[in-house]
Formats: C-alpha cells, sequence, structure tokens
C-alpha cells in the first residue's frame, strides 16, 4: 500500500470522501418526499408523477452530459455547479409545497445527478486507469452506500426530531461538503485520455470513435435494455413500499420508516460491492448482472405480502443486493466494453439514460395501480418486469459472457 503522503493517497481521499457526500446529493430528498407529501393530503398519483418527471428529466439530459465529461478538460466543475443548483432545489421545497414548485425541485435534483454520475466515473477512470478502475470504483460505491446510509439515518433522526425541513438542510450541508470534496481533487491527477476511455498506449493525436459506436456495440445495446425492464420494476419499490407501510399501519414516526427503508438497503450494498469487486476479478460481472435480476421478482413478492414494519428487513436486504451488485457491475462493464474507443463517459451516461427510462416511468406506473387496484398487486406487477431481463441476460449468454468476463476492449 502507498505511503499516507504519497500522491495517490491524496487524491484517492478526496474522491473517496466525494463519493460517500454525494450520495445525499443525488437521491435528495426524494424517498422521504413521499411520506411528507402524503401529509400534505397528496394522493399517491401526483406524487408518483412528480418523481417521474423528475426522473425523465435525468435521464434526457444524462448522455449529453456524459459527451460532455469526456471533451472537457475540467471534469469538476461537473460536479461544482450541479452541486450548487442541487443545493438550492432542496431548499426550494420550504418555499412551497405547490405542484410545480415541487416538481421544479425534483426536475433539478435529478438535472444535477445526470450530471454528478458520468464526471465523478470519468474522474476515477483518469485517475486509476482501465487496469485499475474495477477496483476503485467498487471502493466509491462502498462509500457512496455509506453516505446513503449516513445520510439517510441522520434524516430520519432529525426529520423524527425537528420536522422535515431538518432533512432539506441535511441534503444542503451534504451538497456543501461535495463540492468541498472535488475541490480537493488536483486537477492535474485526471488523466483526461485515460478518463475518457482512449488507447492508454495510443498516439496523443489519435481521435475519439464516432458516436455510433454505441449502436454497433451489442453487449453495451443488451444491458441498456435489461437495466431498463429492471428499473421499470425497482424504481418506485423504494418510496411505495415506503408509503404503504405508514398508510397500512399509521405509523407515529414515519420519516423514520423511510429511513430504517434506506439504512437496511444501504447496509447490505457496502456489503455486496465489496463481493461484488472481489468476485468479478475471478469470475466476471456475467454473473453478478444475473443475480441482480433474479432478486427483483423475489423482492416484489415479500413486498406484497409484508407491508408491515417488519416486511422493512427481508424487502430492503434484496434492495441492496440488487442495486449493491448493478453499482459496482453496470460501470464496469460499460467500460470494459467501449475501452479504447473514448467513448466510456456517454457511453455511461447511454446506458443511464435507457435504465433512467424504467426508472422514471417507475413511479407513476406503481402509483396509480396502488391507487386503482391495491399496494399488494402493484408490488406483484412491478416484480414481473424484471423477468425480461432475465431472459435477454440469459439468452444471450455466449455474447455477454464474452463482453463482461474477457479483457477490456471494444465488442
Amino acid at each position: 500500500m502507498a505511503p499516507e503522503d504519497s500522491p495517490t493517497r491524496r487524491v484517492i481521499w478526496p474522491l473517496q470522501a466525494l463519493n460517500f457526500f454525494m450520495a445525499d446529493l443525488q437521491a435528495g430528498v426524494g424517498p422521504f418526499l413521499g411520506v411528507f407529501l402524503l401529509a400534505h393530503h397528496w394522493n399517491s398519483g401526483p406524487i408518483g408523477t412528480v418523481m417521474t418527471l423528475g426522473g425523465v428529466a435525468g435521464m434526457v439530459m444524462t448522455a449529453p452530459f456524459g459527451a460532455m465529461v469526456d471533451a472537457t478538460t475540467r471534469k469538476r466543475t461537473f460536479v461544482v455547479i450541479p452541486g450548487i443548483c442541487a443545493v438550492l432545489a432542496a431548499l426550494l421545497i420550504l418555499l412551497s409545497q405547490g405542484f410545480w414548485v415541487v416538481t421544479l425541485s425534483q426536475v433539478a435534483t435529478a438535472v444535477a445527478g445526470a450530471a454528478i454520475g458520468p464526471a465523478v466515473a470519468g474522474m476515477t477512470l483518469g485517475i486509476a486507469r482501465q487496469a485499475g478502475f474495477p477496483r476503485q470504483n467498487g471502493r466509491n460505491q462502498a462509500y457512496n452506500h455509506a453516505g446513503n446510509m449516513v445520510g439517510a439515518g441522520l434524516s430520519g433522526i432529525l426529520g423524527w426530531q425537528f420536522g422535515f425541513d431538518a432533512v432539506l438542510w441535511l441534503a444542503a450541508a451534504f451538497g456543501v461538503l461535495s463540492i468541498t470534496s472535488v475541490l480537493l481533487v488536483p486537477a492535474d491527477a485526471i488523466d483526461n485520455r485515460a478518463a475518457r476511455g482512449m488507447k492508454e498506449d495510443g498516439d496523443a493525436n489519435e481521435r475519439a470513435s464516432g458516436m455510433r459506436v454505441l449502436l454497433q456495440t451489442k453487449p453495451l445495446l443488451i444491458l441498456a435494455g435489461s437495466l431498463a425492464c429492471f428499473h421499470l420494476g425497482n424504481g418506485a419499490m423504494l418510496p411505495l413500499f415506503s408509503m404503504a407501510v405508514v398508510a397500512n399501519h399509521h405509523v407515529g414516526a414515519p420519516l423514520i420508516i423511510v429511513a430504517e427503508t434506506i439504512v437496511v438497503a444501504q447496509a447490505v450494498m457496502i456489503v455486496v460491492s465489496i463481493w461484488a469487486t472481489q468476485t468479478a476479478q475471478t469470475r466476471g460481472y456475467w454473473i453478478i448482472m444475473l443475480i441482480t435480476f433474479i432478486a427483483l421478482p423475489i423482492r416484489g413478492l415479500i413486498a406484497s405480502v409484508m407491508m408491515t414494519p417488519d416486511g422493512v428487513y427481508p424487502v430492503e436486504i434484496l434492495d441492496g443486493i440488487g442495486a449493491g451488485l448493478q453499482s459496482v457491475a453496470v460501470p464496469g462493464i460499460v467500460a470494459r466494453v467501449l475501452a479504447g474507443t473514448g467513448r466510456v463517459n456517454v457511453g455511461q451516461g447511454a446506458v443511464m439514460t435507457i435504465q433512467g427510462l424504467g426508472a422514471s416511468l417507475s413511479p407513476a406506473l406503481g402509483g396509480w395501480i396502488a391507487q386503482s387496484l391495491s399496494y399488494h398487486a402493484m408490488f406483484v406487477i412491478l416484480g414481473c418486469f424484471p423477468l425480461v431481463s432475465m431472459a435477454l441476460w440469459i439468452g444471450f449468454r455466449r455474447l455477454l459472457r464474452e463482453a463482461c468476463d474477457g479483457p477490456g476492449r471494444a465488442i
């Protein structure tokens, strides 16, 4: 291990601090927002619609931000400016709980997250290079999940003691700390050619591949389609499960219930992201992704019959398994299949866009199903969508195993 005063350590610790604090910045107050709006006499349908509008905005901007991250030599800017916007968006809800004010806040938060994700992935690739990216990305994700867990726990406690305003101020504080952390990463520590996935031993004047490489890389397309189906079922599970428990049991501290769901899931994600990082080195990413697709249908069935405070544990443990494994596997697969093209970050953004399409539609779909049928039916229906992901992943097994488990190169 490098000495504490080595340049590597001076770069890595701010990067990992950024991943810790940006977790709350990206999520914002979203998981707590549903319960807050229920208390202000909103119905589940409009709540799901607001979340979907935010998700669509983030989805639309993710790929363009990825392309800009590839092109720019000022990657830290794509954390600083969105971070400021996210802080202001969180505080905007203090002014009004009107439909369009809440919608604007969620749109701003989602757009900020759309910029920050590819920026941090690009910075990591530029610092660790292709060979070190899987390991460092795994560490990043462990810190990110830890930040989510701490942020959710503090939000639940502060919200219970001081009200929802305290949750908003905490999100703003994490935003400020995220901005501080990224500014501590030296700009010259980021190799901008490596950060966009160019050949590290290639000609310095070599140009990146055309954007058509994204459509010509079949494993990337299969990955994106599988994730879209998965997140169509997964996107609404956490907020709507919290709402279902609160609505069915009239708990006295609803913010604590929301915080509990997040803390349980994120604690599991820390463990499985470390496991996934180690497993990817020996068995590759294919089996890791298959496990995530299997976990969600089981989670949907359990959620449909255990809408109680005790049901938080099995439901969110399965959430932690699925999301924790994907947080390591998806960036690793994209970096591997687009290695040498110079389009890694726009590829990350494109995959996030397609997966975001499913995630952004999920709250509205789930909210209206719950309002029209029941929460029971909603969880079962949402849990069926990843069956399509499983069919794609197994059906194209040979091609995907070569891409996911082979050497880093464009396929």
